[in-house]
């Protein structure tokens, strides 16, 4: 039985500010994934403890154990990264462990390419109608945020990178508008900041493309797009390969599908970063002597 599946099962015979409670974590369970119980009571408009309470009415020790149990619903819990890193310990010198992660990395591909086709197509239409696409990704994610906000502006000066240094996270969310697009990127354990980007752009009224590791997970749910990477590794980290490999394929796709006048621009941002010192030219082979 899931979750949900208790809720209403029990829910008649629930008081009715636990029956308030109760409803909203029907409702919004990626909001009971990622949110402390004092910003989700605050959102439901109820007291932290009536969250409490409503835990152990259905049969669980406490609010963490309610929340796991949804998470685990969602297919969303998995060993943390110390488990996973006492485990490798334990291996000590193991010399399988390196060509086990490359294998990883390669089944990661693999299921990432037969998955994600159609997703990153539909990705590109929304991205290519957009006034503006402001790119995020914090953490983990951020290096898969960069390299797409780096190869995308190649040729697209109206691409914005959203950052959190310095107060940046507000001022960014506040040039997020209609005609723009937003994607956002995350995966388990998802960031906070990135579920709030994608939430604020949803609300702005801007198409979201959410790049992440799960059709259920929090950034899917607000998305109008997902485009699907796998992060399985047998190291202590998820692995970020695939998701490197999805940006690099979706600016192909906005490459070969975006006019003849693209690789023209390129060439001239191409030729500029050699003129400015940024791109640095390999030194000049010597003549051999004979």
């Amino acid at each position: 039985m899931t979750t949900k599946d208790l809720i209403l099962e029990r829910f008649g015979s629930l008081s009715v500010k636990l029956q308030e409670a109760a409803r909203f974590v029907v409702d919004h369970p990626n909001d009971v994934v990622i949110s402390s119980m004092r910003a989700l009571a605050e959102r439901a408009g109820a007291q932290p403890a009536t969250f409490v309470r409503l835990a152990q009415q259905l049969g669980f020790a406490g609010w963490p154990e309610l929340k796991a149990a949804v998470a685990a619903d969602l297919g969303l819990q998995g060993k943390r990264y110390g488990e996973r890193a006492k485990a490798l310990t334990s291996r000590g010198r193991d010399a399988g462990l390196a060509a086990e992660l490359f294998a990883a990395q390669r089944h990661n591909l693999e299921l990432t390419a037969s998955e994600c086709a159609p997703s990153l197509r539909a990705a590109a239409r929304l991205l290519r109608k957009a006034r503006t696409v402001h790119v995020a990704g914090f953490r983990a994610s951020y290096p898969i945020a960069y390299s797409l906000y780096y190869g995308y502006r190649l040729f697209r000066p109206s691409v914005q990178l959203v950052h959190d240094q310095a107060g940046g996270l507000d001022m960014a969310l506040r040039a997020v508008d209609k005609p723009d697009a937003l994607v956002a990127i995350s995966f388990a354990p998802y960031s906070r900041e990135a579920l709030r980007v994608a939430t604020a752009g949803k609300a702005a009224g801007a198409a979201v493309v959410g790049l992440t590791d799960s059709a259920a997970s929090p950034l899917a749910l607000v998305s109008n797009v997902s485009v699907l990477f796998s992060i399985a590794s047998p190291s202590f980290f998820p692995s970020v390969a695939a998701g490197i490999a999805v940006t690099e394929a979706l600016l192909e796709i906005l490459v070969a599908e975006g006019g003849s006048d693209i690789p023209d621009i390129i060439d001239r941002s191409e030729k500029e970063l050699f003129e400015s010192g940024a791109y640095v030219l390999p030194p000049a082979k010597r003549p051999s002597r004979r």
